[in-house]
């Protein structure tokens, strides 16, 4: 599912791709990071700019640019660690660089057509954790398989709840998903079986992405979340409802997760979303200092993002982010409040996000109740994914001045197990 490979350069007769329609969401506004290669070359740091591809540091160079060094890597963690001053620095150069009439034939230069490059993954993940921050998503499971308790465990409204994934399975967008084999175990079946899943599910996401590291023994404070993240990407964390099931009596989620879990291609920074932020919601239950974020002097941490879940093309779900209940502030500071370190490339994902409807929902097992109410489709019903499947996330938010921020997509094909 690479991208083709075509022309090295924009030809000459070919539109201007510094001349975008207006209100694209790709546009000066957003500028999102990214790593990409052409034919024959080695991976190097891209800015999205409509459906071009800017060499980051190719342009630096020609424009005579202290970070050209910085953004000619082949990968962003070197730019991710040099911190907050830095990427505001960069953001401010780039916006310069792509509108100021001056700069346009330096930059046309070294734009390259999406079509024409490889996308790679854009940062090598340190670790991966996954959190479960949708206060819908988290009664919809406790419904589902506890319907005489309480939805919400009695910790879940103290504490972000999340789990250690496996950061050497976190792929790009559009890298195919091999179906995970594992044991599962039916309440009605007398012994565990071995074989592929039958019950693979998506979770709709979105990921954070962490640049500045932070020392072992040392809690990392509401205060400081935009020290340390530099920005968010959609995540889908693939997950087998069967194996999950077996397995997490009485540990957490393991072989039912760590196949896989696929992020964009892009990098969104936090400054693009300035636009987006939304304050934190009611909450009913007082929070212990190190998560309470009602003082009107911190980033809220929210984010007004609009996504839209796609099966095989069709629309089946618009989660909403805005309504989360844990911030990404918050998952920051209860993550290290034990003196856990952060290191540059660390990667944390906020859990499925739902929304009060039916038609919010993130992930298939609420979707379809467990597979008891299938999604009818024009291409067949669907209680979980089948192979060949091709799920694909999409999302915007509020920009400056009525324009919209887009999200890179995130996207993967089910193949059949191997073996």
């Amino acid at each position: 599912m690479a991208p083709a490979a075509a022309s090295e350069h924009t030809p000459l007769d070919s539109p201007d791709p510094l001349d975008l329609p207006e209100g694209h969401p790709f546009g000066p506004h957003n500028l999102p990071y990214g790593v990409f290669s052409r034919p024959g070359e080695d991976p190097r740091v891209g800015v999205r700019l409509g459906d071009h591809v800017l060499d980051a540091g190719a342009a630096a160079t020609a424009l005579g640019s202290p970070y050209a060094e910085l953004l000619s890597r082949p990968t962003l963690n070197s730019f991710l660690a040099a911190g907050r001053t830095t990427w505001s620095d960069v953001r401010r150069a780039l916006t310069g660089w792509v509108t100021v009439p001056a700069h346009r034939e330096a930059v046309r230069l070294h734009l390259h057509p999406l079509s024409s490059v490889t996308l790679h993954l854009p940062f090598d993940v340190a670790d991966y954790v996954d959190f479960y921050a949708s206060e819908n998503h988290a009664s919809n499971l406790g419904r589902l398989f506890r319907p005489d308790e309480e939805p919400l465990k009695p910790n879940w409204k103290h504490l972000p709840v999340g789990y250690h994934g496996r950061s050497g399975t976190v792929v790009v967008s559009g890298t195919d998903v091999v179906r995970p084999s594992g044991q599962r175990k039916a309440p009605t079946d007398p012994a565990p079986v071995f074989g592929p899943s039958v019950r693979l599910d998506i979770e709709t996401e979105v990921g954070y992405v962490v640049g500045v590291p932070s020392p072992q023994g040392t809690a990392v404070p509401l205060s400081a979340y935009r020290d340390h993240v530099f920005g968010v990407c959609l995540l889908n964390d693939w997950s087998a409802r069967d194996i999950q099931n077996w397995e997490t009596v009485p540990l957490g989620p393991h072989l039912g997760k760590s196949f896989a879990t696929s992020i964009s291609a892009w990098i969104t920074p936090l400054e693009a979303l300035d636009a987006a932020r939304v304050p934190s919601p009611a909450r009913t239950v007082p929070l212990l200092p190190y998560l309470d974020d009602s003082d009107p002097a911190l980033d809220p941490a929210g984010y007004d993002l609009h996504i839209t879940v796609s099966l095989n093309g069709h629309p089946v779900s618009e989660p909403p982010f805005s309504g989360m209940y844990w911030t990404g502030a918050q998952m920051l500071a209860h993550m290290t409040v034990n003196g856990a370190s952060l290191r540059t490339g660390d990667l944390y994902g906020s859990g499925t996000i739902s929304g009060t409807e039916e038609n919010e929902r993130g992930s298939l097992i609420e979707m379809t109740w467990n597979g008891q109410r299938p999604l009818e489709l024009p291409d067949g019903k669907r209680g979980f994914l089948e192979d060949g499947d091709v799920v694909t996330m999409t999302a915007w938010a509020p920009g400056p001045d009525g324009v919209r921020v887009g999200l890179g997509e995130v996207t993967g094909r089910i193949v059949a197990a191997t073996g």
